[in-house]
């Protein structure tokens, strides 16, 4: 849908003073953009839960963020300009995000926010990121369907994860699956598109259950899918929730041997916070494991848990996810800057200069990736793992390629997603399509 005025008032709960997007008086001559502080500096925002039941995934990304400003400002800045991160708590409440996210941007003047790991987060802040024209990087996987020209993403969306796990599935364990996802807009358009990838490999849907974020209590369910008897399970299961679902899934007396569980998004955090013994077996499909075999990682890896930051004692998808949004936050600022100076710096001139930007494996922990020129998703390799008894994936296999996304692959009818737009069979382009 096209965001309107009306839509915008609904969303944001907000006060007409949202409305018009405010820039504040600069005193510097050297600040020729808005977007550059009196003090030499470009403001980011940081918008993630520190608090509440989706900390236990979010506050590490917060975390990377604060680790890149540290070290990117000792080593000059981006452009010459020192970062000032500017951290808020989302508190894993939406009504959080959209304040936030509107403090952020009309307050202190952000160049661009990175934040959100869910879907209602994400739908939550951008009708207003939309309205003022603001930037908005989303680092985490998410069910594609949307077309907003204010934002960058640079986690899988469904042809680029679910795609390639559900058809291992159903040739390593069977083709009976059942599904369990928290109760809102990412698991269940996942899980939408996971049931074509299992009626494509021949596969049966045995049942479907959905839990509200933050809760747990699945013993229900699990009597549920004694009764079926499918061959495995398929979670999108977030937050506190994923680490009550795995620690009741053994209570109830399973065990991977007996039925294996897959998901997308249960990660190495996970797994430390409900131990490695309920973790082990569980298979994962994401671009990135803090085990893969390479220089960069195993760079990125040690600088960040050694640094002041890395408390979490492990890395995950999602982490590295939120630090490629910042690579590419360097490079975009850096190519504007050099082709028209830094008096042309502003949110979407950054998101023009960040179409079809690369990562080279030297630079990216997952490996080469890049920013589609189109839809502003990522080009990604995707990767299926097994945790071990040390709590870290196995890699089990992967695609040969990055695999361009496709945020339309189960309605094509729709259009095709383009740096204007949705453009729609008949023609017609839809802005901020969702």
């Amino acid at each position: 849908m096209a965001i309107n005025r009306r839509d915008f008032l609904k969303a944001s709960c907000a006060a007409p003073s949202l409305l018009t997007p405010f820039f504040p008086q600069l005193s510097s001559a050297r600040a020729s953009s808005p977007w550059i502080t009196k003090h030499g500096t470009i403001k980011i925002g940081l918008l993630w839960s520190l608090s509440g039941h989706l900390s236990v995934i979010e506050k590490p990304s917060r975390d990377v963020g604060l680790y890149w400003v540290d070290k990117i400002n000792k080593n000059g800045g981006v452009a010459g300009f020192q970062i000032e991160p500017i951290v808020v708590d989302a508190r894993s409440d939406m009504k959080a995000y959209r304040e936030g996210i509107q403090s952020l941007m009309l307050k202190e003047n952000v160049l661009a926010t990175f934040g959100g790991y869910t879907s209602a987060s994400r739908r939550a802040v951008m009708p207003l990121v939309t309205l003022n024209n603001g930037l908005f990087y989303y680092p985490t996987c998410y069910e594609g369907r949307e077309c907003w020209q204010h934002i960058i993403c640079t986690g899988p969306i469904a042809n680029q994860h679910s795609y390639d796990l559900i058809p291992y599935m159903v040739k390593h364990f069977g083709p009976r699956a059942y599904f369990i996802g928290s109760n809102y807009v990412w698991p269940k358009e996942s899980n939408r598109n996971a049931q074509r990838w299992l009626e494509k490999s021949n596969g049966e849907l045995t049942g479907e259950s959905y839990m509200p974020l933050g809760q747990a209590g699945f013993d229900p369910i699990f009597k549920k899918i004694k009764k079926l008897q499918p061959d495995w399970i398929f979670s999108t299961v977030v937050g506190d929730s994923d680490i009550f679902l795995r620690k009741e899934y053994f209570k109830a007396g399973f065990s991977p041997e007996m039925l294996p569980t897959a998901s997308l998004t249960t990660s190495e955090m996970e797994v430390k916070l409900m131990g490695k013994e309920y973790g082990e077996g569980h298979i994962l499909s994401a671009p990135y494991f803090q085990s893969l075999n390479n220089e960069t990682n195993q760079q990125f890896v040690d600088e960040f848990l050694g640094s002041q930051y890395g408390d979490s004692g492990v890395t995950h998808y999602n982490m590295e996810e939120t630090y490629l949004t910042f690579l590419y936050f360097k490079k975009a600022v850096e190519l504007l800057v050099k082709e028209e100076g830094e008096s042309a710096i502003n949110p979407m001139k950054l998101r023009q200069y960040s179409a079809g930007l690369e990562l080279t494996d030297q630079e990216s922990p997952e490996g080469a990736v890049r920013i589609d020129q189109k839809n502003f998703n990522s080009w990604l390799t995707p990767k299926i793992g097994k945790f071990d008894a040390t709590g870290q994936v196995k890699l089990l296999s992967q695609q040969d390629q990055a695999i361009p996304p496709n945020p339309y692959i189960l309605y094509p009818q729709r259009g095709e997603c383009s740096t204007t737009g949705l453009h729609l069979p008949n023609g017609k382009i839809v802005k901020a399509a969702s």
